[in-house]
C-alpha cells in the first residue's frame, strides 16, 4: 500500500482497517509544555496500526477488555495508552504480546454505532514506555514513563533533510492518482517538524514492524533518515509503475489510432472506388498467368488466392498468405538456363580457371556429353574431398561459368537446425522456406550449380539432424519430389547440379556418403604450386595491390623458396598470403618512389618475409638409434611424423606419449609383441624386455594423432632402439602392421608422398598394394624419390635398419624386396 493511501481507512483495534488516520493541524505534545500525564493508565492494544503523536484516528473497538478500558478512561481523564500487537492473529493479547513503546492518546469522542459496535476517535499525544503491567483484568492497566525526542545538533542538516522529505512526499502524491491533490496544500500547512515526521511515518505503506521501529527512535535525525529511506523505495516503485502504465497506455493509444486511421483510409478508398487489397490480389493473378509451372502448383495457387480474398487485411493471416503466394510465384518451377554444350569451350574455361584437378573436369565433361546426346538426364551429385586451399569451392563457380548456369553456394559449416534445410511450417509467425528453396528463388533458375560447402561440418542437436534432411536433397531417386515444410508442395531438384565439398569423409553420415559420387582432390606438388602461382596467384595479388605487370615479377626460384621455407600446406592459401606480403612490400616502394629491383629473386625473400618458418634440414640429419620418420595424413594434407623411442632400466613397462589415439597405441603394442616373438632372429635376449622400460614419444604433443599407418614406423623405431642401429637416413615410411608379420596398405598416399618430397626426403617405404596409388601420381612431381614396396615386417626391418630377413625353421620369411626409381 503506497503512502497516504491510508487516508481512506479506519484503524481498528481488533479487525482489519476500514478508514485512514486523520490528522490534526494542532501541534503535538511539545506545544503544551505544561501538560501532565499520570504514571498509570488503561492500556489499549491495537492490531493493524501504530499510533503516532499528533495523529487523529477513529478506532472500532470489539474486544470486551478494550471497551471497558476505553470507557473507564473516557470517564476519568480521557487518556489511554495505545500499544501495538506483535502478532495480529492473537485475539486476547497479554503484556508479552505487546510492544513496550507506544503513544498516549486522548479520547476525543466515543460513539455508539448503529450496528452496536463502539468507535473511539483518538488523538496521539506523547510517546511512552511501558514499565510494568499492573493488571490485565478486567482490563489492562500499566505503569508508564513518557519519552522525549533528542534534538539534532546540526540544525541546518536536519532542515535540509526535512526539505527532502517534503519533496519526496510531493512526488509520491503526484504519482499516486488515488491521493487528492489537496494533500500537497496540507503538507505545506504543517509547520511542526515532529508532527511532519509522525504524520508521514503514519501514512507510509510499510509493515507494522517497520512503523514500530520508527516510533521507537528518539533521535530526530535518525528518525528522519529512516523515513526518507522508505520514501525513496516507495518513490522508485511508483516511478517504475508509472513508466509501465505509460508504456501500456501509449501502446493501446497507438493501436486505437492505427485502427481509426486504417478505417478512415478504407472509407476514403471506397469513396474513391479504390481497393488496395483487390489490386494486390489482381497483381498476383496477372503474374500467375505469365508463370510457367506444373498444374498442381497452379491449383494450390488458385486455392490460396481464393482464401486470401476472404481474409481481413488487418489480421496476421493476410500477411502470411500473401508472403506464401509471393514465394510460390518467385520460384523457378519450370524455368531453366540453357547449357553450354560446346565441350571444348567448357574444357578451356575449366583449365583456365584451375590448374590440375583433372578428375573433376573429366567428370563434368562426361555429364555434359551424355546430356548433349540424350537431351535429358538427372544431374550427378558430386562430393569433392580434399585438404583446404586446393580450390574445391572456387571450382564450383568455374563449373557454373563454363556451363553458363547460375551459381549458388550454401555453407553448411556449423548448421544445427533441420529447418534450415526443410523450412518452417507457414502457420508460424515469421516462417520461411528452407535455404535450398530460398537459394533457388534467388538464382531464378531451376538448374543452377549448387555448392554445398563444408558438408562434413554439419552439426546435430535437439533441433534435429540436418544431415538426415540432406538425404532427400542428395538422393537422385527422391529429390524429384523434395518436400519443403513451408511450401507443402513437391519441388523437383533433379536438374540441379549439386557439388558438395569436404575436408574429410570420416564425419559424414554413411547414408549421406552413399548418395554422393566421391572425387578425391589431393594436395598440389611443388611444381603444381609454382604453376598455379604464375598463372593465378601472382596476377590476382598484383591486381589487388594496385600494381601493374611492369612493377614486379617473381622468379621461379624465388617462388620455390617461398613454397619450401614459408609454407607447409597441401593447398595454396598460405602461398597466396605470402605472395601478398611480397606485393605489399613492392607497393610501398612504388608509392614512395624508392629504387628497387623489379625481379624478386631468392636472396630478396628473407628481407621481405623475414626468417624462414619451415626448415627441411631437420629431416635430412642422420638420426640416432630409436628414431624413425613416418608419414601421416591429416585433413589439411600430408605431414611428416617423428617416432622417438627411449629405453630405460625398469620392469618392462610400455609408456606412450604425444597425444596418441587408441589405434596408434595399439600399433605400438602390436610392434612390441612382434619384436618379443622374434627375439632370437633379432639377436636379442628375451629377458631384456623384463628389465627395460620402453618410452615411445611422438613430438608435437598438443596435436591429437591417431590411425594405423604409423605401424611400420613404430616397429622400426622400437627395433632400432633395441638393436642399437640407426634407421637409414632420408627414409620415410607408412603402413599398417599385424601380429602375423604382414604389412597392410593405407590411404592418403599422394598427400604423404608430396609431404616427403617437400621435406627433402629421398626414399619412401610402402606396402606393395599401395604401388598402384603411386603410379597415379605424375612422374615429374615425384622425380628423385625412391620407393620400396614390402609385404612383410621383416622386409621393413631389412630395408630400414639393414637387419637380415628373419628365419623361421630355417626358411627365409617374406618375398624378395623390390626397388623402383620413379623418374
Amino acid at each position: 500500500m503506497s503512502m497516504f493511501e491510508n487516508w481512506i481507512m479506519t484503524t481498528q483495534s481488533d479487525d482489519e482497517p476500514d478508514f485512514v488516520p486523520l490528522f490534526s493541524l494542532e501541534e503535538e505534545d511539545e506545544a503544551k509544555q505544561g501538560e501532565v500525564f499520570p504514571d498509570t493508565m488503561p492500556i489499549l492494544p491495537l492490531k493493524n496500526t501504530v499510533l503516532f503523536p499528533g495523529i487523529v484516528t477513529p478506532i472500532t473497538i470489539g474486544r470486551d477488555k478494550s471497551i471497558r478500558a476505553v470507557q473507564k478512561a473516557y470517564e476519568d481523564n480521557r487518556l489511554v495508552g495505545v500499544l501495538s500487537q506483535k502478532d495480529i492473529k492473537i485475539e486476547s493479547p497479554t503484556a508479552r504480546d505487546l510492544y513496550r513503546v507506544g503513544t498516549i492518546a486522548r479520547i476525543l469522542k466515543l460513539l455508539k454505532m448503529p450496528d452496536g459496535s463502539t468507535t473511539a476517535i483518538l488523538q496521539g499525544r506523547k510517546r511512552f514506555q511501558l514499565d510494568d503491567m499492573v493488571t490485565e483484568d478486567p482490563y489492562m492497566i500499566g505503569e508508564i514513563s513518557t519519552l522525549e525526542y533528542e534534538q539534532p545538533k546540526n540544525k541546518l542538516e536536519f532542515k535540509a533533510m526535512l526539505s527532502s522529505i517534503r519533496d519526496a512526499a510531493k512526488q509520491i502524491i503526484e504519482l499516486s492518482p488515488q491521493i487528492p491533490s489537496e494533500a500537497v496544500v496540507m503538507l505545506k500547512n504543517i509547520s511542526n517538524d515532529n508532527f511532519l515526521l509522525n504524520f508521514i511515518a503514519s501514512n507510509l505503506g510499510i509493515k507494522i514492524e517497520e512503523k514500530q521501529r520508527i516510533l521507537e527512535i528518539s533521535n530526530l535525525k535518525e528518525k528522519s533518515n529512516r523515513i526518507l529511506e522508505h520514501m525513496d523505495s516507495e518513490l522508485q516503485l511508483l516511478e517504475l509503475k508509472d513508466q509501465i502504465e505509460a508504456k501500456v497506455r501509449n501502446d493501446i493509444e497507438k493501436q486505437q489510432r492505427d485502427y481509426f486511421l486504417s478505417q478512415q483510409l478504407k472509407t476514403i478508398q471506397e469513396e474513391l472506388g479504390q481497393n488496395p487489397q483487390e489490386e494486390e490480389i489482381n497483381g498476383l493473378i496477372i503474374r500467375a498467368h505469365k508463370k510457367k509451372w506444373p498444374k498442381n502448383v497452379e491449383e494450390v495457387f488458385l486455392r490460396e488466392i481464393n482464401k486470401l480474398r476472404r481474409v481481413n487485411p488487418q489480421v496476421a493471416e493476410y500477411a502470411i498468405g500473401l508472403n506464401y503466394l509471393e514465394t510460390i510465384l518467385d520460384l523457378p518451377w519450370l524455368e531453366f538456363t540453357k547449357d553450354n554444350f560446346d565441350l571444348k569451350k567448357v574444357k578451356d574455361v575449366l583449365d583456365k580457371d584451375h590448374y590440375g584437378l583433372s578428375k573433376v573436369k573429366e567428370r563434368i565433361l562426361e555429364h555434359l556429353a551424355v546430356l548433349k546426346l540424350k537431351g535429358d538426364m538427372k544431374a550427378p551429385i558430386l562430393c569433392l574431398v580434399g585438404p583446404p586451399g586446393v580450390g574445391k569451392t572456387s571450382l564450383g563457380n568455374s563449373i557454373a561459368k563454363a556451363l553458363k548456369r547460375k551459381y549458388v553456394r550454401m555453407s553448411l559449416g556449423g548448421l544445427h537446425d533441420e529447418a534450415e534445410i526443410r523450412g518452417h511450417r507457414k502457420t508460424y509467425i515469421g516462417a520461411m522456406p528452407g535455404r535450398i528453396v530460398q537459394s533457388l528463388k534467388k538464382a531464378k533458375s531451376g538448374n543452377p550449380v549448387f555448392i554445398l560447402d563444408e558438408i562434413d561440418k554439419v552439426g546435430k542437436d535437439f533441433r534435429g539432424d540436418p544431415s538426415s534432411a540432406l538425404l532427400e536433397v542428395l538422393d537422385p531417386e527422391q529429390n524429384t519430389t523434395f518436400h519443403d515444410n513451408y511450401l507443402e508442395i513437391e519441388y523437383d531438384l533433379s536438374k540441379v547440379l549439386f557439388i558438395a565439398t569436404a575436408n574429410s569423409l570420416s564425419t559424414i553420415q554413411p547414408a549421406l556418403l552413399d548418395r554422393m559420387e566421391i572425387i578425391e582432390i589431393a594436395g598440389y606438388s611443388l611444381e603444381e604450386k609454382v604453376e598455379i602461382a604464375k598463372r593465378h596467384l601472382i596476377p590476382e595479388q598484383r591486381k589487388e595491390h594496385g600494381l601493374k605487370p611492369g612493377h614486379v615479377k617473381i622468379s621461379d626460384k624465388a617462388l620455390i623458396r617461398i613454397i619450401q621455407s614459408y609454407t607447409a600446406e597441401s593447398g595454396v592459401r598460405s602461398l597466396a598470403r605470402e605472395i601478398g606480403s611480397v606485393m605489399r612490400s613492392v607497393a610501398k616502394k612504388v608509392a614512395m618512389e624508392e629504387a628497387y629491383e623489379v625481379m624478386v629473386k631468392p636472396e630478396h625473400i628473407h628481407g621481405i618475409l623475414g626468417p624462414t618458418k619451415y626448415d627441411a634440414e631437420v629431416y635430412k640429419e642422420k638420426q640416432e638409434p630409436g628414431v624413425a620418420i613416418g608419414l601421416a595424413w591429416t585433413s589439411v594434407g600430408g605431414e611428416i611424423l617423428f617416432i622417438e623411442v627411449s629405453l630405460n632400466k625398469g620392469n618392462g613397462r610400455l609408456q606412450l606419449t604425444g597425444n596418441l589415439g587408441d589405434v596408434m597405441k595399439e600399433s605400438a603394442s602390436t610392434a612390441l609383441s612382434y619384436i618379443k616373438a622374434h627375439t632370437a632372429q633379432l639377436g636379442l635376449e628375451p629377458e631384456v624386455f623384463d628389465r627395460t622400460d620402453i618410452h615411445v614419444h611422438v613430438p608435437e604433443g598438443a596435436i591429437p594423432k591417431d590411425g594405423p599407418s604409423a605401424g611400420v614406423t613404430m616397429l622400426t623405431a622400437i627395433t632400432s632402439a633395441f638393436v642399437g642401429k640407426p634407421v637409414k637416413p632420408f627414409l620415410a615410411m607408412t603402413g599398417e602392421i599385424t601380429l602375423r608379420g604382414k604389412v597392410l596398405p593405407v590411404g592418403g598416399i599422394k598427400e604423404k608422398i608430396l609431404a616427403a618430397k617437400r621435406a627433402g626426403l629421398k626414399e619412401v617405404l610402402l606396402c606393395r598394394e599401395n604401388e598402384k596409388h603411386v603410379l597415379e601420381i605424375e612422374a615429374e612431381y615425384i622425380k628423385g624419390l625412391t620407393f620400396r614396396y614390402v609385404d612383410r615386417m621383416d622386409e621393413v626391418l631389412e630395408s630400414a635398419i639393414g637387419l637380415s630377413p628373419l628365419k623361421v625353421n630355417g626358411a627365409v620369411k617374406g618375398k624378395k624386396k623390390e626397388k623402383m626409381e620413379v623418374v
